[in-house]
């Protein structure tokens, strides 16, 4: 079974560049305080260092 992360979405990306708006889409974000669960592969955990600023994590 692969390990999963769970990663909540806490800023805003107002005023942030574009770059990291399409990186928290990306990650599969609808809406401000949404937590997911994903998979932890080194593609996603790259993703989430990009915004980890906007990001709480729990491994």
């Amino acid at each position: 079974m692969e390990r999963m992360i769970t990663v909540k979405w806490i800023r805003s990306v107002i005023g942030r560049t574009d770059d990291q708006r399409k990186t928290i889409q990306g990650l599969g974000f609808r809406r401000l305080h949404q937590t997911l669960i994903l998979p932890d592969r080194p593609e996603i955990r790259g993703m989430i260092q990009r915004v980890i600023h906007l990001l709480e994590v729990k491994e």
